[in-house]
């Protein structure tokens, strides 16, 4: 089968038949799930896509290079601003030390349970070690997946909720990014802690250059900043795709995943060009347009032996886990210190949505070899019903504030 025609095939079982039943379900369902859920569909069932040329070679690169720009715009959407919250009922104010120590919290407490419990509980199933790293490796990188907050996702909900719920979606934000860019930063600590000794060995003149594209891409965006605050248009738009593909290049030369360059080169950009840009149409039109057919892939390559029952009840565990340790630690230590139990639980529901970054992380983990094919399939469903949850359960929690008032 041409090129041409199987590219066709992948975006007719990936892009077009999620988007009507998005549809058809009313956008009930985040668009980026159902795609997932069609590969894992195909997957567990064993259908031969292959004769239709699915996976594509087309579609492949075009699907990577929409989650290489949608890595790219959840960089830049570190620098937005809140939005107008006129007519919202005021929340009380919050330091930043407060909100990075809320951030923090909310990330670590998932993180170091989620561990503990994997390398204690799920680790010892069969099929459950990882192909490369020790125990701890998986046990960690598992961890992080059900500590992530989907920062691309949650900014969709927060921009569809009701002008009473901003402000706890803005906080909610706030805190999605500091978890965020952990997250990138500790998928690249746990890709060099898997590779132990070897990652600093044998380093070439690509590796040191690698390193100092990255410096140069920091001083230069400072440099600007300062001294090219408006420059004209067509300046940010060519600084665009040099900063995103000079960040994934210098990643992947490290030995780290090219998602991992691409995210920390959005966030470098200069604040001020930021704001001039369409991230919002881009990053939609990638997303369900574009990124699809990476996430069907994804869905496919899940080993459909290995989603077994078993693997769906600890897909369910995993759940359980996520959703109860980031409402405590949100609970516990809210990112404001006069807000109300129910706030600080209506902000956590939005936290522990997973969406693309679970997805991407553990993607990026399997590909690495430091997740099994267990771990990956049971992580992919996480994903899929923490993500479909999210709006359920924040509409449960402000319903009964309401009903409460």
């Amino acid at each position: 089968m041409g090129n041409m025609t199987a590219l066709i095939s992948d975006v007719f079982v990936f892009v077009f038949i999620p988007w009507i039943l998005w549809r058809v379900l009313r956008r009930s369902i985040p668009v980026a799930i159902l795609p997932i859920l069609v590969g894992i569909v195909l997957a567990v069932t064993h259908f031969p896509v292959a004769r239709l040329g699915i996976p594509s070679l087309y579609g492949d690169y075009i699907g990577w290079l929409a989650v290489l720009v949608l890595a790219f715009t959840a960089g830049l959407e570190m620098w937005q601003h809140p939005e107008n919250t006129a007519g919202a009922e005021p929340l009380p104010p919050s330091s930043i030390s407060r909100v990075l120590g809320a951030a923090l919290i909310a990330l670590g407490l998932p993180f170091i349970v989620g561990t503990m419990l994997v390398k204690q509980f799920f680790l010892p199933l069969h099929g459950w070690h990882a192909p490369h790293g020790n125990g701890w490796i998986g046990a960690m990188s598992v961890g992080l997946c059900i500590a992530v907050s989907a920062l691309p996702v949650l900014i969709g909900l927060v921009r569809e909720l009701e002008p009473a719920h901003k402000p706890v979606g803005q906080i909610a934000l706030k805190l999605a990014v500091v978890d965020d860019a952990a997250l990138w930063i500790g998928l690249a600590i746990l890709q060099f802690a898997a590779r132990g000794s070897d990652a600093l060995h044998g380093w070439s003149g690509l590796e040191f250059l690698a390193v100092a594209l990255l410096v140069g891409l920091a001083l230069s965006s400072s440099w600007a900043t300062r001294n090219l605050r408006n420059p004209p248009l067509w300046v940010i738009w060519i600084a665009v795709p040099v900063f995103l593909a000079a960040g994934s290049w210098a990643s992947k030369q490290l030995g780290l995943h090219e998602l991992i360059g691409a995210y920390f080169a959005g966030a470098l950009m200069p604040p001020r060009w930021v704001r001039r840009l369409p991230i919002e149409k881009v990053g939609t039109f990638s997303l369900i347009w574009l990124a699809p057919m990476f996430f069907g892939h994804s869905g496919l390559h899940i080993n459909g032996d290995a989603l077994t029952w078993p693997s769906v009840f600890a897909s369910i565990l995993l759940v359980v886990i996520s959703i109860a340790t980031k409402l405590l630690a949100v609970w516990a230590y809210p990112p404001a210190p006069g807000l109300t139990h129910r706030q600080a639980l209506s902000i956590g529901s939005l936290l522990q949505c997973k969406g693309l970054m679970e997805i991407v992380a553990a993607t990026i983990l399997h590909a690495q070899g430091m997740i099994s094919e267990f771990a990956f399939a049971s992580l992919m469903v996480l994903a899929v019903i923490s993500t479909t949850l999210t709006g359920p359960m924040f509409r449960m929690i402000t319903w009964r504030r309401k009903q409460t008032a």
